[in-house]
């Protein structure tokens, strides 16, 4: 497939460090804004992609691009991604997909309607030992408690508590711990064991927005907690536990190891990933959806993305988080 990345920020280089291992991915162009228009120009070079573009608009016009990857700030997705169907690009977006729930099912529609591929770039879903981690739920018995904790200090915060606001804590561009950390939580918990049948986000706001804060979740017969937290940090440590044994691993969004603990057995660390990178498996798996034009996976992966958006959109306005685009 021929690549066309719109954006130019870290996600960006994290992609660019390895896609050229994947086989039957042309990196055709880069674009951005005009802003960073030098940025674009020198990762061109850098990682041999063809053509380097002011503005992701100007991307959009060039018939060669056949896929679009959209990894410009959260409040932008919509907007981008929309205009990329329109082009006729299939598309891949960043987490979080859209800043809620109505701007993605018009994307679905738009994509359906054109027949084509529309896919959310979260890693951990598609990383092996996830799926590995879903095979050995059955060893641990009947799942009792769950708690993932992705905690960061953000190097923004000590502006934002003198008042510099960064766009990752800006309620007008679509920030907050919740859909810039925690989101990775949500997205393994629906991927493991699919929608709670209650949910309470109990947010940290300041200045309108969540820099930290704990999502319970009941599934009836057992209690889960999703924390995210951008103003304070800790050793990230996850477990699920049943009456049989744990499982736990450290970052949610790398699981690059999980310890399987059986009752009144010794410790077994697994680990069926390669040293790739995190984002390597989601775009060897995207290659391959839109080369076989998979539209079932993916159909099951928007599912997916559907559920997802749908819990955190209402965590969000139950902790009184309001985006811009929730007022339209």
């Amino acid at each position: 497939m021929k690549l066309g990345i719109i954006g130019s920020g870290k996600i960006v280089k994290d992609v660019l460090s390895f896609i050229g291992k994947i086989e039957d991915i042309e990196l055709e162009a880069i674009g951005s804004t005009e802003r960073s228009y030098e940025k674009c120009q020198q990762l061109k070079e850098e990682y041999g992609i063809k053509k380097a573009y002011k503005t992701g608009e100007d991307l959009l016009n060039d018939p060669d691009v056949e896929v679009t990857y959209i990894a410009v700030p959260n409040f932008l997705h919509y907007d981008m991604a929309k205009k990329a169907l329109k082009a006729n690009k299939h598309v891949i977006c960043e987490k979080p997909f859209t800043s809620n729930s109505r701007q993605l099912n018009e994307l679905i529609d738009l994509a359906r309607n054109k027949n084509l591929i529309l896919l959310e770039a979260i890693s951990n879903i598609y990383l092996p030992n996830v799926a590995k981690i879903k095979d050995s739920l059955k060893e641990i018995g009947n799942v009792r408690i769950v708690s993932f904790n992705y905690s960061q200090y953000s190097s923004r915060y000590d502006a934002f508590k003198v008042g510099k606001i960064a766009p990752v804590f800006d309620v007008n561009k679509d920030g907050g711990a919740l859909v810039d950390l925690n989101i990775y939580n949500i997205h393994l918990m629906v991927d493991l064991f699919g929608q709670p049948q209650k949910s309470t986000y109990l947010a940290n706001v300041n200045k309108g927005i969540d820099t930290s804060g704990i999502l319970c979740l009941d599934y009836g017969d057992f209690k889960a907690i999703a924390i995210g937290a951008k103003d304070s940090t800790a050793p990230l440590n996850s477990t699920i536990q049943g009456d049989e044994g744990s499982i736990v691993f450290e970052v949610p969004n790398e699981v690059r190891y999980f310890d399987l603990n059986l009752n009144n057995k010794d410790s077994k660390r697994i680990n069926v990933q390669n040293d790739e990178h995190r984002l390597y498996y989601e775009f060897v798996e995207f290659e391959r959806i839109i080369r076989e034009k998979d539209y079932k996976k993916m159909k099951e992966k928007l599912q997916h993305s559907i559920k997802v958006l749908n819990l955190v959109e209402e965590a969000r306005l139950g902790a009184g988080i309001i985006y811009p685009s929730d007022n339209i």
